[in-house]
């Protein structure tokens, strides 16, 4: 699936909730499905910095060029935002993450109901995908 489709999809899945407590479930449920990260990777340099609560992300290039990111958070709405994301990044080329409009973000309502600080750690969190991807990207 290409990250469009992917965002239309999450933006679906959303569409189900109306209400917004719902919603936080939902992402809370989510977050048990992330991708976790090897401890031995939870490091400083994975460590992302500007987060309200503690989040490591991690990427590497698979065999196809494609992107494989992990992750984890002490926090389990952080955990569901950032599975968020590796759904969307996930098995993508570089190029591809790098060049992403997220806009499933403001259509799910996400944004305007973060505290001011979560929302700062959602925008360091995508930057730091972005970065993995522009390394990658510079590396081939």
């Amino acid at each position: 699936m290409t990250i469009n489709e992917i965002q239309d999809k999450i933006v679906e899945e959303f569409g189900f909730f109306e209400d917004w407590m719902d919603k936080y479930n939902y992402l809370i449920e989510l977050g048990k499905e992330c991708p976790l990260i090897e401890v031995r990777d939870k490091t400083d340099n994975t460590l992302i910095k500007g987060c309200q609560s503690r989040v490591w992300v991690s990427a590497k290039l698979n065999d196809e060029g494609r992107m494989q990111i992990t992750a984890d958070s002490d926090a389990v709405i952080t955990k569901g935002i950032i599975t968020l994301l590796l759904r969307v990044f996930n098995n993508q080329e570089p190029q591809q993450v790098y060049d992403a409009q997220l806009y499933f973000i403001d259509k799910i309502g996400l944004a305007s109901h973060l505290s001011p600080t979560r929302s700062n750690g959602l925008l360091a969190m995508v930057k730091q995908i972005k970065l993995y991807a522009l390394a990658f990207t510079i590396k081939n």
